[in-house]
């Protein structure tokens, strides 16, 4: 089956496409639907949801990336769509139980997590893993390419093809990500201003300057969860997940006047730490270690569809629009208390949310794509990634239960970046009430079952320390 008018050339590719899209940098997003029921669509009906539903969300998943004028502008070229060489169901045993097919889904996500998009089809690719596990009946599998679009983009795509699964006819809300009214006088307010555009200037100075050292020659010790390895990102990688309770975080956060994202970073941090401390007790304390921590960088509170991004390009706008943000790993050797992981996790990141650092980044990539072109920005992100730790994004999931094509609820999701060069990545979801963080660590270096139980213990010490 094809879909698509051949030929037709559309925009230039944005900046961040061609950055993720290099011959040094690669990097893709794995979305995970578990389903609740076993999946009963045929081909036919597939590749008509395919056709009708995902492929007219956005040209650029019909479209292929070619040379513009000049090596240094890329284009997206509309080409046929195949959809037999995008979708694939692999084919196990039969009658076998839930671990054996838990440790089949595990090596095949570890597979198509090591490999590399063909560069002449479009960029994305739909797996259906038909058989039970433990975590669900069967389980759709959504490989993207980060060139289509960043995290928020491509949530906005998925959420575009699935449904409420209680009434279709209503659309799926989200958590606010507003906060609380600032009720402070005029005099404060002043106060607070001034004390904010300082630390915008001073520490946007500093931040800026310790994040190109970071992307050019200073790096993180060798650590349990960072070998250093030069192509790290060719290595496999394995991906495991844990869930926690949003009403349990909510009562942590409210306990101690933090955010929900302070709460989770703080419990990634402690459990990261306590790794490290299991596999390597007499340095980790102190080994430094750097979390490269995404920020999206359009000013809106909850997600838009996928036509208001595409109409509404000063605010929320399809493509990558997102930084890094350089947050040191508190040590153990000078925090020890495990609500302090939760406070300095709130300090640093604040710090560096309010620092002009990440506008300044921007700036960087703009003109060494200027000067030097999207190769010479890709090596520079490249280095940033490798010299850092780890990388941790989330994401907000829907309040209600999705469902594809009405009759397959969805009863747990979750993300991973992959072809990164570091041996952990950590994404974070909400959906439903839950939280799913996933952990990609690289296998045979990091042993993802202890780091699991690290990130276990880690919140359940914090939430027991809190109460």
């Amino acid at each position: 089956m094809e879909f698509g008018e051949e030929g037709l050339l559309l925009e230039p590719v944005s900046p961040g496409g061609q950055f993720f899209n290099s011959t040094v940098l690669s990097l893709a997003i794995i979305s995970v639907l578990e389903l609740e029921s076993q999946f009963s669509m045929n081909d036919s009906q597939t590749f008509s949801l395919l056709k009708n539903v995902f492929l007219p969300i956005n040209p650029r998943f019909a479209s292929i990336m070619v040379e513009g004028v000049d090596e240094k502008n890329k284009q997206w070229k509309r080409v046929q769509v195949k959809l037999e060489d995008h979708v694939h169901v692999p084919i196990f045993p039969s009658g076998m139980s839930l671990e054996s097919y838990d440790t089949y889904f595990d090596e095949y996500i570890t597979k198509i997590a090591s490999e590399t998009f063909p560069q002449s089809r479009p960029l994305w690719e739909l797996h259906i893993f038909k058989y039970p596990t433990s975590h669900a009946a069967g389980q759709i599998i959504f490989k993207i390419h980060h060139a289509l679009g960043d995290g928020y983009s491509l949530m906005g795509a998925l959420l575009s093809c699935l449904q409420n699964a209680h009434n279709p006819s209503l659309p799926l809300t989200f958590p606010s990500l507003k906060g609380a009214k600032n009720e402070t006088s005029s005099r404060s307010r002043a106060f607070e201003f001034v004390s904010k555009i300082f630390s915008v200037v001073i520490n946007g100075a500093w931040d800026f300057s310790w994040s190109i050292l970071k992307g050019t020659w200073v790096e993180d010790d060798r650590t349990p969860i960072r070998s250093g390895v030069v192509g790290v990102e060719f290595r496999p990688m394995s991906i495991s997940t844990l869930m926690l309770s949003i009403e349990e975080i909510k009562l942590i956060k409210n306990k101690l006047g933090v955010t929900i994202n302070d709460v989770i970073s703080g419990t990634i941090f402690l459990g990261t730490r306590m790794y490290m401390q299991r596999m390597n007790s007499e340095q980790s304390s102190s080994q430094n270690c750097t979390a490269l921590v995404l920020l999206n960088t359009r000013l809106v509170a909850n997600y838009k569809s996928v036509q208001e991004m595409l109409m509404e390009p000063s605010k929320s706008s399809w493509g990558n629009q997102f930084v890094f943000l350089h947050v040191p790993v508190p040590k153990s050797s000078e925090v020890s208390k495990p609500l302090d992981f939760v406070w300095e996790a709130q300090k640093i990141v604040k710090r560096h949310r309010s620092s002009s650092a990440w506008y300044l980044t921007i700036r960087l990539w703009d003109i060494l794509k200027k000067f030097r072109g999207p190769e010479a920005v890709a090596g520079y992100i490249h280095s940033t990634l490798m010299n850092s730790s780890m990388a941790i994004t989330n994401m907000i999931g829907p309040l209600e239960q999705m469902a594809v094509a009405a009759d397959h609820p969805i009863k747990g999701i979750y993300f991973m970046v992959v072809g990164s060069p570091q041996s952990l990545t950590i994404s974070a979801m909400s959906y439903m009430g839950k939280l799913r963080i996933a952990i990609g660590a690289e296998k045979g270096f990091i042993d993802s079952n202890k780091l699991q139980a690290c990130m276990e213990d880690a919140f359940r010490v914090i939430s027991e320390a809190a109460n």
